[in-house]
């Protein structure tokens, strides 16, 4: 088809979690449960970290900034999904711009944020003298800025390559929300540039995170054949099994997603996938490092005890 025939396409219709229609409601409570979970749980962590002096701690407050992180991803996804599983006609005009550039810019801050955790228990456990001089509230904002900074940067670069070729007659994205493989697929000039940004962004923040994880883990584990007593090793690896547990699932999830071939993409295999890392995982976070937690059980008992308090200190 020549060029001048090509109808521009600023209006995407997104094909949902599933075509069958019998399916819409059963899924729609499903995530609705998904989503609300999130928020509860994302929010009691924000909330706790904030007003309980005890978690007044860096380790605490890479927790805080990763729980908004993931309520900022679930966000920016799982309202937008749930109302179309109660339309026919899911359309998103140039939200999806906006939208694809929120995903990545909280999907790049926690692939970062989840690495400055693993160097904040890696100090912890390795210097553990050291801890709160090497670890400081100076260096903590500053890590968590330099993470905010660098997503909005490689989102608003990634937006940009994705949103530069043109798309034309196809307007159904095979997808919930707008990612930029699906999108691609509907663009009928080269994509070769956008692919390339996608690959090489994805690629250098995979690389640069996942050595900053697996050096700390290393040295972790130096750490841990060293102590004598067995009581000691349980208690340190149990300082970062939870993370150590969150990490691989993420990354796992991660390197299926975008480290592999375009041929090789099944569109309905990402879907599942995206479903687990922008809407389950964010779930289980406060789960996998809270609940099991007893310093943030012993905050939350002290904030039901005395609300009253805890409201003051959420306004100072």
């Amino acid at each position: 088809m020549a060029p001048g025939n090509h109808t521009q396409v600023i209006e995407f219709i997104l094909m949902g979690v599933s075509d069958h229609p019998e399916l819409q409601i059963p899924l729609f409570c499903v995530f609705l449960v998904i989503y609300g979970l999130t928020l509860a749980g994302n929010l009691g962590i924000i909330i706790l970290t904030s007003v309980d002096s005890q978690l007044q701690t860096p380790m605490y407050f890479f927790l805080k900034h990763l729980a908004i992180i993931n309520l900022g991803n679930s966000s920016v996804i799982a309202p937008k999904m749930l109302v179309n599983f109660l339309y026919k006609e899911n359309h998103i005009l140039y939200g999806c711009a906006a939208q694809l550039g929120g995903f990545l810019v909280f999907i790049v801050a926690e692939i970062f944020m989840l690495a400055a955790m693993a160097y904040d228990r890696s100090v912890a456990i390795c210097n553990p003298l050291l801890y709160l001089a090497v670890v400081s509230p100076r260096i903590c904002l500053l890590l968590a800025a330099l993470t905010y900074i660098y997503s909005l940067t490689t989102a608003l670069t990634v937006s940009s390559c994705v949103f530069s070729v043109s798309y034309c007659s196809s307007n159904v994205i095979n997808h919930f929300y707008c990612d930029n493989v699906p999108l691609l697929a509907l663009s009928c000039s080269d994509t070769y540039t956008p692919e390339t940004a996608v690959f090489a962004f994805s690629g250098t923040n995979l690389f640069f995170s996942m050595i900053i994880v697996l050096t700390s883990y290393f040295n972790i584990i130096l750490a841990i054949l060293r102590i004598r007593s067995s009581e000691g090793r349980q208690k340190a690896f149990s300082t970062c099994a939870s993370h150590m547990m969150a990490v691989t699932v993420f990354y796992g999830t991660l390197l299926f997603m975008y480290l592999q071939p375009r041929t090789n993409h099944s569109l309905d295999t990402d879907k599942m996938a995206s479903v687990f890392y922008t809407l389950v995982i964010p779930m289980l976070n406060p789960l996998i490092y809270s609940l099991r937690n007893k310093d943030v059980k012993d905050a939350l008992k002290r904030c039901l005890d005395n609300p009253c308090q805890s409201f003051r200190l959420m306004q100072i």
